[in-house]
């Protein structure tokens, strides 16, 4: 079976090798200059561009054809096909992978919107793959990835405001007083679209809204608690202890965040994923 992603979902070339999965890139573009977000040393080179720049690059979504290629390899050799793409709601990636689908005369594939990203969507790889190698069939593991994306929330929380105001989410003026006063916002991905979760001055009071919201939920410990971070491992791996000894967590593991999502939260992002009852 091919199981495919994009690389929204942070996914490394080398950890797609191991999981023997295909990665089909977003284009990430800083004027005429594409950054490959191939690597942890691709993601943290990015992010220093990002720091620097004066405008927000360019992030396009995957040709039909780059997915169509694998669905022909695919076809030529039997396999069967289980893609899983980035949130419909922040990309069209997932359109481009189904226009490939209706380009082929071929039943076996299927299409799933993770209605998730970075580090969910990995989560939801990752289950695939167990669930692969466990010898299940496509149409068990589909239903079963649709089902678990009901499941699944990632929540994170913002150092600076600087790039929601660059992206024209928020005003000047907003994002001008915001960070006079230290606001720090935190977001939650619900329903394929990023929303405000909360906003809170300095980054230990926007911690403490992740922490809610953590505590609000009834958490299937039967799956990994996962966080990420935008080129601040560091402060990750500090939030990271201090959640596992809070909560007594014995199932986590932490991931850089590439520049496919790090574009609209900038550098300095913690973020946070796991799984409800």
């Amino acid at each position: 079976m091919r199981i495919i992603t994009d690389s929204a979902s942070d996914i490394t070339i080398d950890e797609a090798v191991k999981l023997n999965i295909d990665i089909v890139p977003l284009t990430i573009s800083f004027g005429d200059e594409v950054c490959p977000q191939n690597t942890v040393e691709d993601f943290d080179c990015f992010f220093e561009k990002l720091k620097v720049s004066t405008s927000l690059p360019v992030t396009s979504q995957p040709s039909p054809q780059l997915y169509l290629n694998i669905y022909n390899e695919a076809k030529l050799k039997g396999d069967d096909v289980l893609v899983i793409t980035l949130a419909g709601g922040l990309s069209g990636t997932v359109n481009s992978a189904n226009l490939a689908k209706d380009m082929i005369d071929y039943d076996r594939i299927r299409v799933i919107d993770s209605e998730q990203a970075i580090i969910t969507q990995r989560l939801l790889v990752e289950h695939a793959v167990k669930l692969r190698d466990e010898g299940k069939e496509l149409e068990n593991i589909a239903g079963a990835i649709e089902n678990l994306k009901r499941h699944t929330v990632v929540c994170g929380a913002l150092d600076t405001l600087k790039f929601l105001k660059m992206g024209g989410r928020i005003p000047a003026s907003m994002a001008f007083i915001g960070e006079l006063l230290n606001i720090k916002p935190t977001i939650i991905l619900k329903n394929s679209v990023l929303e405000e979760l909360g906003k809170a001055r300095g980054s230990k009071a926007s911690l403490n809204l992740l922490y809610k919201e953590f505590e609000a939920t009834e958490v299937d410990e039967s799956f990994p608690v996962y966080f990420g971070h935008t080129s601040s491992e560091e402060r990750c791996i500090q939030f990271m202890n201090e959640t596992i000894k809070k909560y007594n967590l014995k199932n986590t593991a932490m991931f850089p965040i590439s520049g496919v999502i790090g574009t609209h939260v900038g550098p300095g992002c913690l973020a946070i994923a796991f799984v409800r009852k």
